[in-house]
């Protein structure tokens, strides 16, 4: 057969053998792969930030965006991505950049027989949800292994987000604004 990749794994995923060995009606909703899609780790002002650092923690910004994309009827891709930008003061009053972490790490959703709300709502909170911890994990190893003390990204509520960016998109939508892109959440 000529089935893709993502379909391929969709019906590895899935319980076919419903009540009758036919195709079960049931709601179903898998995580089928998860991965880094981009990440990079900057330390633009090493050594000399180290010293600097003796006198007291960065301050942290944290971006957080989600994206989603359909890849066929029963798979998406659900993409979270975090921006981290730690500052430090110098003696100038000039902020010095500490480091720099982005990510965006990805899950593979599998979904069957989801009404259109439960989907969306999957896929924009219950997803990102399930990916956030593996993200944290690889910003607190990065910052760890870039020589400062790890960053643990404080749990984020997905909900929360969608709320904002659904009232973001109806604000735009109602100022005449075509733009599609959900605008990065800023969390401090």
């Amino acid at each position: 057969s000529n089935n893709s990749v993502s379909e391929q794994m969709a019906d590895n995923q899935f319980d076919n053998t419903g009540p009758v060995g036919g195709e079960s009606d049931q709601p179903q909703a898998r995580v089928l792969a998860q991965y880094i899609k981009d990440f990079s780790f900057e330390n633009p002002n090493a050594p000399q930030v180290y010293e600097i650092l003796k006198n007291g923690a960065p301050k942290v910004d944290v971006g957080v965006n989600v994206g989603v994309r359909k890849l066929n009827e029963e798979v998406y891709e659900v993409e979270l991505k975090l921006k981290a930008t730690a500052t430090t003061e110098q003696a100038e009053g000039q902020d010095m950049t500490v480091y720099i972490v982005e990510l965006a790490y990805a899950g593979l959703m599998g979904v069957r027989n989801l009404p259109e709300d439960a989907l969306r709502q999957y896929l924009v909170i219950g997803g990102p949800s399930l990916l956030f911890p593996f993200a944290r994990r690889i910003v607190a190893e990065a910052t760890r292994d870039g020589g400062f003390n790890p960053l643990y990204l404080e749990p984020i509520n997905f909900e929360a987000l969608y709320r904002q960016q659904e009232a973001q998109m109806q604000a735009q939508a109602e100022a005449g604004d075509a733009s599609d892109q959900p605008q990065p959440t800023t969390l401090n």
